[in-house]
């Protein structure tokens, strides 16, 4: 019993250190509003504030769960060459740069777009309207969220029974009874924590809406933090806007403090469909995958061009570019190495706390104050996080350049650890159990028990992990929004500083190199850690 104890007194003990950073920032939020007055905002601000985020939050999760079934339900029943890849692709929704993928959009459907001018070509006339706008921010948040949702669906659908589609087809269920009888129940148990999950990315979204949001109508919490800080220095109203946030977030997150979402993610399709239909519904499931191809395909493909727009060469060679590529991946992989380090220590604890439960030890407020903590970050959102960094560094005395590095790397660590606990949680806890008799006979101490039995066996997790985790790094903008300047900059921070210059050209080249560097260290990772045999789609 007591080497089960060892592993659950580290996983206490991390989790009572990022308790405490939890408490430090918290505190600079809350200090920094009560020392910083400023001017501060009318009561009618934050309410516009709240609506404004409120509203767009709730159409997007709505938008991106419903077309979310409707691709899953369309893939689960048609074949096609290159299925697999498609649903694969779905993945890297969870990843992809905000800000990237903001930017597809406007290139495509922009006053400049390629829709528009295909349309003046042929008609003389553009669309009616500008993308920038709500609307343009929620058909972003489809785009990033809708394959996050079709993916999770998608495999609710390919997990089910075999002896349920055999009774259905014997039965002749037509598709719609079909979907009510045996789709609906599958998928419903995953619709509310992946609706709270997707709510709370889309409440926390800064590179969407600061890009499509187009004026103050439409500005959230996020931005008004941003513009507190960087453009008005107002650490006062930053910060009281902060807390109201957050206590928004730790209302929506702690019912779905146990969502299934990285265990969800990892798994192979079929390659077959497993019952498809015919006639009407399957021309409604093939306009419906050619729709979702067009809809998320054309931004990235938009992406992409800018590696051949004008002066690609010259901004890929220029000095800034180098620069801003090299912290990113030396950020990224610290990020991602110190997520999966402390994702590992809380995720051995909890397995180690299921096997003490299992022996009728009551060790359930073991495993809730391990797993709180890791899971109060998903309630965090990056702005907000590093606002707190920045009081924090500000209230005791530290320059925040000069700290700027360290932060960015925790703080990158700390916003991707819920997601790497949540996708090595689940095989390590299967692995304890199974394996357990086995170390008591080998009486392996704990360090062999990981390098021998725990780490090889995990290997596909903790590479699909890692990934999540170094493309997460990679891609954020929130963090380096309030540390990045001249001489300390991200590919994001790059390709936003050159957004707002109006320098689109260069703009494009860093978000076609951002967006091949996600798909390939998306693809390059887990098969570096577990092998090419054991990589998943």
């Amino acid at each position: 019993m007591s080497r089960y104890w060892g592993r659950i007194a580290a996983g206490l003990v991390l989790a009572a250190l990022i308790a405490s950073l939890i408490a430090a920032l918290l505190l600079s939020l809350g200090v920094a509003s009560a020392r910083f007055p400023g001017t501060g905002a009318p009561a009618r601000d934050v309410g516009h504030l709240f609506r404004t985020t409120l509203l767009q939050a709730s159409l997007s999760t709505l938008v991106s769960i419903v077309s979310g079934i409707a691709i899953a339900w369309a893939l689960d029943r048609v074949a096609f060459p290159g299925r697999n890849a498609f649903v694969a692709v779905l993945s890297t929704g969870l990843v992809l740069p905000a800000l990237v993928v903001a930017f597809g959009v406007v290139a495509v459907w922009g006053r400049a777009g390629w829709i528009n001018d295909g349309l003046l070509a042929l008609t003389g006339a553009r669309l009616p309207g500008t993308i920038f706008g709500l609307h343009g921010i929620v058909f972003c948040h489809l785009i990033l969220n809708g394959a996050l949702a079709a993916r999770v669906c998608y495999n609710r659908l390919a997990a089910m029974p075999a002896r349920k589609l055999k009774l259905g087809r014997s039965l002749a269920l037509g598709p719609l009874d079909r979907f009510l009888a045996l789709d609906w129940p599958a998928i419903r148990a995953a619709i509310p924590s992946l609706a709270a999950v997707i709510f709370l990315f889309c409440f926390t979204s800064f590179a969407v809406v600061l890009t499509l949001g187009g004026g103050p109508s439409n500005a959230t919490f996020e931005v008004a933090i941003y513009e507190s800080v960087r453009l008005d220095f107002d650490p006062g109203l930053a910060a009281r806007l902060a807390l109201i946030q957050l206590a928004i977030c730790f209302v929506v997150i702690v019912p779905a403090a146990g969502w299934p979402l990285g265990a969800a993610l990892i798994g192979r399709p079929p390659t077959l469909p497993h019952w498809p239909d015919h006639g009407p519904a399957r021309a409604l499931q093939i306009a419906t995958i050619m729709l979702a191809a067009l809809i998320f395909g054309l931004p990235m493909l938009a992406v992409l061009a800018g590696a051949i727009a004008p002066g690609a060469l010259a901004t890929l060679a220029s000095p800034a570019f180098a620069t801003a590529l090299a912290t990113s991946l030396i950020v990224a992989t610290c990020s991602a190495a110190l997520a999966i380090a402390l994702a590992l220590v809380l995720a051995l604890a909890r397995a180690n706390v299921a096997l003490i439960a299992a022996t009728g030890v009551p060790a359930g407020w073991a495993r809730l104050l391990i797993g709180a903590p890791a899971f109060a970050y998903l309630a965090m959102p990056a702005l907000v996080l590093a606002l707190g960094f920045f009081l924090l560094a500000r209230l005791t005395g530290a320059a925040p350049d000069a700290v700027a590095p360290a932060i960015l790397v925790l703080a990158n660590a700390l916003l991707a650890l819920p997601l790497a606990a949540a996708i090595l949680g689940p095989p390590l806890e299967r692995l304890s159990a199974s394996t357990a008799r086995l170390q008591r006979s080998l009486a392996l101490s704990g360090w062999r028990r990981l390098l021998d039995i725990e780490l090889p066996l995990i290997r596909p997790d903790l590479g699909y992990a890692a990934a999540v985790a170094f493309c997460l790094s990679l891609g954020d903008l929130g963090v380096i929004a309030l540390f990045g300047n001249a001489d300390f900059s991200t590919l994001p921070w790059l390709m936003y500083r050159a957004m707002g210059s109006y320098r689109n050209a260069d703009a494009a080249t860093v978000a076609a190199a951002l967006l091949v560097l996600t798909v390939f260290a998306l693809l390059l990772i887990p098969r570096l850690i577990a092998g090419p045999r054991h990589v998943d789609a």
